[in-house]
């Protein structure tokens, strides 16, 4: 079990580079933002268009099937669940309908609108349970799904970076934002130290062969603890080691040792991408609002 390599989400890839690994990271936040937002208060056929639109900006980028299926195909499972349930659920309306006049049968139909769309036994879809279901499943695939992308051709350190250029002018206000900015990418670059933590525990448990059902449930419980235990003990100790490495090498605040990982610059594509929001902004006005 390699968590390294099986994190279902969040992994940032570093190969192939793609477009959307060269546009500058502020673009590619305004445009998280934007995926974020846009749902909002929005029509179920917008909210579709949107889940569309992010499948084909993954299959533009050419990003691998190996790690499109590793981190995002059990997203797919989750909304066709979350739709299912919604749909299949009551719409929240206790009443019942019936005809107004008793020979409404013989009448010839005037319209074709039906509340309920189907009826089988206890099946029962409206019109309001359905437009429930595709709001909730596309709700939380644009979410998940536009974050993931976003982290998936994102290097934290193009995050950390990013977020310092949009929160310069808080220094106004006498915020810390070199401090903010040091302190969330030695955060981000943790991540994989305690994952590799958990990783070697959890090797070292199965090679010793534990026999759960004959310890029982008091005993397992104080093993458990142990690990737990022994994992905070190792974190501490890799985060002191970063603290020494840090004071060896001369540092001393952020602002007198400064690291620059990138150099952001807009580029031609870099404002291709923050004008086509302008279009995408106007037709969320137009036909994206709620009806």
């Amino acid at each position: 079990m390699d968590l390294l390599r099986s994190l279902p989400i969040g992994l940032y890839l570093e190969k192939p580079i793609t477009w959307l690994h060269r546009l500058d990271p502020r673009v590619k936040l305004a445009w998280l933002m934007t995926f974020l937002i846009a749902p909002l208060l929005a029509n179920p056929t917008w909210r579709v268009g949107l889940t569309l639109l992010l499948v084909l900006i993954n299959f533009s980028a050419g990003i691998p099937w190996r790690a499109w299926k590793q981190q995002i195909g059990w997203l797919f499972f989750i909304c066709g669940m979350v739709f299912i349930l919604t749909t299949f659920s009551p719409d929240g309306f206790a009443m019942t309908s019936q005809a107004r006049l008793p020979d409404a049968a013989s009448l010839p139909p005037v319209s074709d609108y039906h509340y309920v769309l189907f009826e089988k036994g206890r099946f029962l879809v409206t019109r309001r349970s359905l437009e429930l279901g595709i709001r909730t499943s596309t709700l939380v695939f644009t979410l998940i799904y536009s974050t993931n992308l976003f982290l998936l051709t994102t290097a934290p350190e193009e995050i950390t970076c990013a977020l310092e250029e949009l929160m310069q002018p808080l220094e106004r206000f006498n915020l810390p934002i070199t401090e903010i900015s040091l302190t969330l990418t030695l955060a981000l670059r943790f991540i994989p130290l305690v994952l590799e933590e958990i990783q070697n525990l959890i090797r070292s448990i199965r090679t010793r062969a534990i026999n759960w059902k004959q310890l029982g449930l008091k005993r397992s419980f104080r093993i458990w603890i142990l690990v737990i235990e022994r994992l905070l003990e190792n974190l501490l100790l890799r985060a002191e080691q970063i603290a020494i490495a840090m004071e060896v090498r001369g540092f001393t605040t952020p602002e007198q040792h400064r690291v620059q990982w990138h150099q952001l610059k807009f580029l031609r594509w870099d404002w291709l991408a923050l004008a086509a929001l302008l279009p995408f902004w106007f037709a969320r006005v137009l036909i994206g609002g709620s009806p």
